[in-house]
């Protein structure tokens, strides 16, 4: 069975990148097609495996300015040369899933989430444009274009995976398909359990908007509480001038760091609405609970007064009050590390190699 891989843009770092990473190694042989590859913001994970860019790459300015090739974005997703696959595997929360494959290869998409930009974040999205008029109308209605597009390109997938319950009702919703739930993948036994623990909580995210990195940093100011902010972004600046003297931005740090500083957090904090949330579960791999919005991937990794709690309201103060009710003596970091087995990377590998395998059994066959 030979598999090809498909990512949407590898020009960050984040949970779906991690998944990506997982597919190499269980098809390390398999090239990756993407959009578009940056090798220095990808911190060189996939410097052992064979990459092929769109002609996207070839653009002026292109990794600094991706976005200003969004026009270009179908014409390059539907250029890659498939043949000779029995399997396509994309890696999706944008356009990859409308790749166009072979007749007789099975196209198996992992999605994270239905674009969020043409679905769920829409509305967010006209109130920004809104702002200046011209660009505001040309965008949406070339958006209006790429929802029409996106939903015949789900057509094209085979079987869906979704990350989590949420994103299978997403799926069910805007692309009316039915799919499997396979969890992202954790390096469990990658995380200990400290004995030393400090006096600071700790967030870990992307600075972007959607993220509410803000919430956290004004709760924090509020309370008066250290808290450390480990990632980078578009919003770094505008976070940074809201800060108080207790919160301190650690940017990018290596995968020991990051582990050190779960490990002896006194407890990880998700403000926002996830689509699984991959850092909350290597907290509780760490032995430390989470203080985490209640929607989306948190109600199903987060067990309430046994892995963490949660808030039902995403504002500061919301999460100002979950942390001043927070007790971290009142949870058993032995009992939140055992929990988070069932993520584990084994355990993923194993589910999609199933999958895959059981999929294309029937699909060569029918």
């Amino acid at each position: 069975m030979k598999v090809g891989l498909v990512h949407d843009h590898l020009n960050q770092l984040g949970g779906a990148e991690r998944v990506l990473k997982t597919f190499c190694e269980m098809y390390p042989e398999s090239p990756v097609y993407t959009l578009i590859y940056d090798e220095k913001n990808t911190h060189q994970l996939f410097r052992d495996y064979k990459i092929i860019e769109s002609f996207i790459a070839k653009f002026p300015l292109a990794r600094k300015k991706f976005r200003w090739y969004l026009p270009m974005m179908v014409p390059a997703t539907e250029s890659y040369d498939l043949s000779g696959y029995d399997v396509i595997l994309s890696d999706s929360s944008g356009l990859a899933k409308g790749v166009i494959t072979p007749p007789k290869t099975l196209h198996v998409c992992y999605c994270h989430t239905p674009t969020r930009y043409l679905w769920s974040d829409h509305n967010e999205i006209i109130d920004k444009l809104e702002r200046n008029w011209l660009v505001g109308r040309l965008s949406l209605m070339y958006r209006s274009y790429l929802r029409v597009w996106d939903r015949l390109a789900a057509d094209r997938v085979d079987r869906f995976i979704a990350n989590s319950q949420f994103v299978a009702r997403r799926i069910k919703k805007y692309y009316h398909r039915d799919s499997v739930v396979i969890n992202p993948p954790v390096k469990t036994d990658n995380f200990k359990i400290s004995d030393d623990i400090g006096d600071y909580y700790l967030i870990i995210s992307r600075l972007r908007p959607y993220k509410k990195v803000d919430v956290a940093i004004e709760a924090f100011n509020k309370l008066g509480l250290p808290l450390y902010v480990i990632g980078e972004g578009e919003e770094k600046e505008k976070l940074r001038a809201m800060a108080g003297p207790g919160i301190k931005f650690l940017g990018y740090v290596s995968e020991e760091k990051k582990r050190k500083y779960l490990s002896r957090c006194k407890a990880f904090i998700h403000p926002q609405e996830e689509d699984f949330g991959i850092t909350p579960v290597e907290s509780m791999a760490s032995g430390r609970p989470v203080i985490a919005y209640g929607a989306g991937g948190a109600l199903e990794t987060v067990v309430p007064n046994k892995t963490g709690i949660l808030f039902d309201e995403q504002s500061w103060e919301a999460l100002a009050d979950a942390v001043i009710h927070f007790k971290s003596d009142e949870f058993n970091p032995e009992e939140i590390k055992a929990y988070t087995r069932k993520f584990d990377v084994e355990e993923f590998k194993k589910r999609i190699n199933s999958f895959v395998e059981h999929a294309w059994q029937d699909f060569k066959y029918r």
